[in-house]
């Protein structure tokens, strides 16, 4: 496939989409980085089945290489953790000209991108999304995070990293449940505004090639003309404001971050049904598509706390919540939404409330 490159006003960088990349890791790397020193951060799964290829590969191209593995799952994306790696990065010795390689899914990417954004004022980043979901969403535009009690990602930077290496072929030993969440995020995709992505949604026909490339082709897009959120990128987070409140109040546990997105793009149908602003059946054709993905489409958790953890989002300006609605399906805009119309509407559209 394609090198790909994204355009942003901090910085261009490729995008390398290859069967095989993963053993051409060190290369690669060395062809963008100065230093010789990498921190590779991943976790225990993913260390499980690619940490000794990929450190390999980067000692093959003269990296001396500090190996990081941390537990898997959300809730490493903590401040314990981040401490930990700023600790670890000390430790290696590791200067301005010197790598980190996140190596895993979107917990990885965002954990470690922040942790090279805030070392040194920011050290060279590389992302080596081996998730479906990273490889098409978390991995591309630089966002980098840790989650805290106020809520999932409200602490973190835009943070461009120097490059970002996909191995489409990591994604054959993915369990059903972790495919299934990043298909979340490429129904997303679909859903905002593209239909012909939708139509092989629908169909059922999966090139993953050409599903990769065309994601990360529509994300780098949007992310050249909005680095910062503040406008058309916001589009991007159709489902995820609910969703991360649902992440949230569940103790960011009960579901996987594409599950609960799953949910939340449903709820925005419906709420943008409800307020007369989407058209009607497109919350029953949104379900209809999750249901074929083995994706939740509703919760049987409460409304209580919703719209508080919602109004807490960071796409909050100013007194309103912007969420991200459809106007028909291909067709995304945003909504600005007050706290006491968004505590109604939630009512009126909950499942079971």
């Amino acid at each position: 496939m394609p090198e790909l490159i994204a355009h942003t006003p901090t910085r261009d960088y490729p995008i390398v989409i290859r069967n095989g990349s993963l053993k051409q890791l060190g290369s690669i790397i060395a062809a963008y980085c100065k230093g010789r020193t990498a921190v590779l951060i991943t976790d225990e799964q993913v260390a499980a089945l690619y940490l000794s290829e990929a450190s390999q590969s980067l000692e093959a191209a003269g990296f001396s290489v500090h190996c990081v593995v941390l537990p898997a799952g959300e809730a490493t994306k903590s401040w314990d953790q981040l401490n930990d790696l700023y600790g670890q990065f000390h430790q290696a010795g590791l200067t301005r000209i010197d790598p980190v390689v996140a190596l895993g899914g979107g917990v990885i990417g965002d954990l470690a991108g922040f942790a090279a954004a805030t070392w040194l004022r920011g050290v060279p980043l590389v992302q080596v999304p081996t998730s479906l979901l990273a490889q098409v969403d978390a991995s591309i535009g630089g966002k980098t995070a840790v989650d805290s009690v106020y809520g999932k990602n409200l602490i973190g930077t835009f943070y461009q990293p120097v490059a970002v290496i996909m191995d489409p072929s990591v994604l054959h030993s993915l369990p059903r449940r972790r495919m299934a969440e990043g298909m979340a995020e490429v129904i997303k995709y679909a859903l905002i505004g593209d239909l012909d992505l939708l139509k092989m949604i629908e169909q059922q026909i999966l090139d993953l090639e050409w599903i990769l490339e065309r994601c990360v082709s529509i994300k780098t897009g949007i992310v050249s003309r909005d680095e910062k959120d503040v406008g058309e990128r916001m589009l991007l987070n159709f489902g995820h404001t609910i969703g991360h409140a649902l992440e949230k109040a569940t103790g960011f546990s009960r579901y996987t971050h594409g599950e609960a997105v799953a949910i939340g793009m449903v709820m925005a149908a419906a709420i943008g049904e409800q307020l007369g602003e989407t058209e009607k059946g497109t919350r029953e054709r949104i379900e209809h598509i999750l249901h074929r993905y083995q994706l939740p489409t509703r919760t049987d958790r409460s409304a209580e706390g919703i719209p508080e953890a919602i109004y807490s989002d960071k796409k909050r300006l100013g007194s309103k919540v912007h969420l991200v609605l459809l106007r028909k399906v291909g067709q995304a805009f945003t909504r600005p939404i007050t706290p006491d119309e968004l505590t109604k509407i939630i009512k009126e559209v909950w499942p079971g409330d």
